[in-house]
């Protein structure tokens, strides 16, 4: 017998697969000890104002300040005020001049924006309020 053809029995190696799923596991049981230890909480600092007392003091997230000044932030203009319409160079220069106000509509973000018409078109037009002015 030659010793290539004999085959010597060897012992058989994890595959890296199951090395990198007992680390996974390893890993997992590490966190799941850290996360039980208890969870320190933070009270809000108390502050004494002008009259002596004490006041807490919280924190307001970016999303309530956003919703207040929403709430707080009307349209300018209100349904049936006669406004003055000045178009972008770039639409129809043509279109600036009187117009009413027929319907209130949402923000685009930055403006809110009015439904308005001219009494001598057929049609209305959708307008910012940036280019909406008071009629003298």
């Amino acid at each position: 017998m030659n010793k290539r053809s004999v085959k010597k029995a060897r012992v058989a190696k994890a595959s890296r697969t199951v090395a990198s799923r007992k680390a996974s596991v390893r890993k997992t049981s590490a966190r799941k000890v850290s996360s039980r230890q208890p969870v320190k909480r933070h009270e809000a600092p108390s502050q004494i104002d002008i009259t002596g007392q004490f006041s807490v003091v919280s924190t307001v997230t970016v999303e309530q300040v956003v919703g207040r000044a929403s709430a707080l932030r009307t349209h300018k203009y209100r349904v049936g005020q006669t406004v003055f319409y000045t178009s972008s160079p770039v639409s129809r220069p043509g279109a600036s001049g009187s117009y009413e106000v027929v319907r209130l509509l949402p923000s685009d973000g930055d403006d809110y924006q009015y439904r308005i018409k001219n009494p001598g078109e057929a049609f209305e037009r959708v307008a910012k309020e940036s280019q909406l002015d008071l009629e003298h």
